[in-house]
């Protein structure tokens, strides 16, 4: 009997899939028996691979349209179609909004909304083409649904990403779904530059209900299943991937039943 959560034959795109989240979602997928297509600015020290095979890597900024555009068609001609795009790339470095420069904000946005965007959009062109269609992720963040200290413009972009997906699914369907995943705090191998050594990851790993920070392979399992024939009914929506959220910090200060 064919597994739902067999992708043999289907092709994956996965922006910035080389590292981090983005390469945890590829090797689910490669795992699972789809072929993998990357892309990034530079090549990875190593490519994502799983079942014996590799991920195809294409240089691409995603923040520019024609190179984007050129991925699409690399993608394409090499493996014939376009079953799912998951438009992972993004991110953002604290900077304080009062003082930033506008072209800081811009960027920012155009990294974690615009380009997702014109990449859905020429994932579009060829899935409405395809008998099946298919399947459009866009991975966002706890940032959607709480206030974003440092990361402003980040923030914001990533509650548009969601909003973006509830509008193009009215537009796209029924040949194409578009969905979210929310993600939680996700231990990578930059964890460090956000929450310090080993002792501060299992620290912050203690706030969540779960008990652990995210890895990588948490939101890819979580891609399949929005990308698999199982969510074939799902779409302009978003799932939360984060542990259970945080605790509230008015916990910690409140005293009621202490006897403070």
């Amino acid at each position: 009997m064919h597994s739902p959560m067999d992708f043999s034959g289907r092709t994956v795109l996965v922006t910035g899939g080389g590292k981090g989240v983005g390469r945890g979602i590829s090797e689910r997928f490669l795992a699972a028996g789809a072929e993998v297509a990357i892309c990034g600015r530079n090549p990875p020290d190593s490519l994502p691979a799983a079942g014996g095979r590799e991920a195809f890597f294409v240089a691409c900024d995603v923040r520019r349209y024609e190179q984007l555009e050129a991925l699409v068609d690399a993608v394409v001609e090499r493996f014939g179609h376009l079953n799912v795009l998951v438009n992972n790339a993004g991110g953002a470095p604290h900077a304080e909004a009062a003082t930033v420069s506008p072209r800081f904000h811009e960027s920012i946005i155009a990294l974690n909304l615009t380009s997702a965007l014109h990449a859905a959009q020429l994932a579009n062109r060829v899935m409405q083409q395809q008998e099946d269609g298919g399947s459009i992720i866009n991975i966002a963040s706890v940032s959607t649904l709480r206030p974003s200290p440092g990361t402003a413009a980040y923030g914001a972009a990533k509650a548009g990403l969601v909003n973006l997906g509830h509008s193009l699914a009215v537009e796209w369907g029924p040949k194409v779904r578009i969905n979210a995943i929310i993600a939680g705090l996700v231990e990578t191998e930059q964890s460090h530059l956000h929450y310090g050594d080993a002792e501060g990851v299992a620290a912050v790993g203690r706030t969540i209900p779960l008990g652990r920070m995210a890895v990588p392979e948490d939101i890819g399992d979580a891609c399949l299943f929005l990308a698999s024939p199982m969510a074939s009914y799902i779409s302009g929506t978003s799932i939360a991937v984060h542990g259970g959220g945080e605790k509230p910090a008015f916990l910690q200060a409140a005293n009621a039943g202490t006897g403070a």
